[in-house]
C-alpha cells in the first residue's frame, strides 16, 4: 500500500499534466515556502538587531522567554540539515545504500516501503530521526504559538487555548513522524 501510495504521488493529475508534474510542482511550493521562512526568519533577526542602538548589558532574562523561543534558530537549522538528509536517505537513496541488494540493505528506486524499513532498521538512523523530530515538535510548538501573536490573536484570555493549540499540533506531528522508526525497530513493520 506504500508503494501503491508513492506510486500515486508520481500519477497525480494524470492525463492533465505528465507523470510527476503535479509532483514536481508541489515540491517546487515546498522549496519556495522553505526560501520564503529562511528569508524571514533572517529579515527578522536583521530588524531584532537593529532596533537597538546598543546591545544589552545584562544577559537574556531566560524567565521570559522559554525554551522552544530560545532555540528557534537552533531547531530551524537542525530541521533544515535533517530535510536534506532524509532527502538524501529516502528519495535519492545517497544514505541508505549500505549493501549490493534490496536483501543488504540497498537503496532500491521504486520501493519507497523497503527502503524506509531498511533505513529504519539501522537504529543511528532511526535515533536521528527521533532527535530531529523532536527538534521539530519543539519548532513547531514556538511557530504556532507565535504565529497566533503575529496575527493579533493574544488576547490574555485565550492564552491557555493557544498553548495547548501550539502542545496538540507539535505532538500530533512529532508522534506521528516518531512513529515509523519506532514501528520499524519494534518489528510491527518488515518486510
Amino acid at each position: 500500500d506504500f508503494n501503491h501510495y508513492a506510486e500515486f504521488l508520481r500519477e497525480l493529475l494524470v492525463p492533465i499534466l505528465p507523470r510527476t508534474v503535479a509532483l514536481w510542482l508541489l515540491r517546487g511550493g515546498l522549496i519556495f515556502a522553505v526560501l520564503l521562512h529562511v528569508h524571514a526568519a533572517a529579515t527578522l533577526t536583521k530588524l531584532n538587531r537593529e532596533a537597538r542602538s546598543v546591545k544589552y548589558q545584562s544577559p537574556r532574562d531566560y524567565q521570559v522567554a522559554n525554551f522552544a523561543s530560545r532555540t528557534m534558530r537552533a531547531t530551524g537549522v537542525i530541521v533544515f540539515l535533517f530535510v536534506f538528509w532524509h532527502l538524501a536517505d529516502l528519495t535519492w537513496g545517497w544514505w541508505n545504500a549500505t549493501g549490493t541488494s534490496a536483501a543488504d540493505g540497498e537503496f532500491v528506486r521504486g520501493d519507497a516501503y523497503g527502503n524506509v524499513v531498511r533505513s529504519f532498521e539501522r537504529v543511528p538512523v532511526a535515533v536521528l530521526y527521533v532527535i530531529a523530530n523532536i527538534a521539530l515538535g519543539t519548532h513547531l510548538y514556538h511557530g504556532v504559538w507565535s504565529a497566533f501573536q503575529s496575527m493579533g490573536w493574544n488576547d490574555p484570555k485565550f492564552k491557555a487555548w493557544r498553548r495547548y493549540i501550539a502542545i496538540a499540533f507539535a505532538t500530533l506531528i512529532v508522534v506521528g513522524n516518531v512513529s515509523f522508526p519506532i514501528a520499524v525497530l519494534a518489528g510491527i513493520v518488515g518486510e
